[in-house]
């Protein structure tokens, strides 16, 4: 059986391991894997289905450009260029304004946007026995693990 833990990069997690080993976990038993950091990823204007950052820059420009296609169509049929080139030109100029503030909107929250604390930085894995799952949960939870889990039963 597996117990996984996550803990903050500290002495609290060298003495966890050398408590685990004071228990008779072989060092063997023992992985403590560091996580890595991601690289900042750059902000992308069309979205795929197998890559996408949360951010959509078309949804504003397409909802702004067909409020202005429908008010210049309805203008246009004042002006001299009619409404069909007025819809046209609507449409161009609220998609603009939409991607404009679309951009700035996601500009600002990008500079606004620190790195989040996040809460692990070493995930530790620990092979046992059944009988050693609950002392390894116990000195992995006095030792302030963030997080622990089992896999396989016992």
């Amino acid at each position: 059986m597996y117990i996984v833990a996550t803990f903050r990069h500290s002495s609290e997690l060298e003495l966890a391991i050398c408590e685990l080993e004071r228990q008779g976990i072989l060092a063997a038993a023992i992985a403590a894997v560091p996580l890595m950091e991601n690289a900042p990823q750059e902000m992308r204007v069309f979205d795929t289905i197998r890559h996408s950052d949360g951010i959509s820059m078309l949804d504003s420009p397409a909802v702004i450009g067909t409020i202005g296609s429908v008010l210049g169509a309805s203008l246009g049929f004042r002006w001299a260029i009619g409404p069909i080139i007025g819809g046209l030109l609507g449409l161009g100029a609220g998609a603009a304004l939409g991607f404009v503030l679309d951009w700035l909107i996601n500009f600002k929250r990008r500079k606004k946007r620190r790195r989040r604390e996040h809460g692990a930085d070493v995930v530790v894995i620990v092979e046992c026995s059944p009988d050693q799952a609950s002392d390894v949960r116990h000195i992995m939870e006095r030792w302030l693990a963030i997080g622990i889990g089992q896999l396989g039963s016992g």
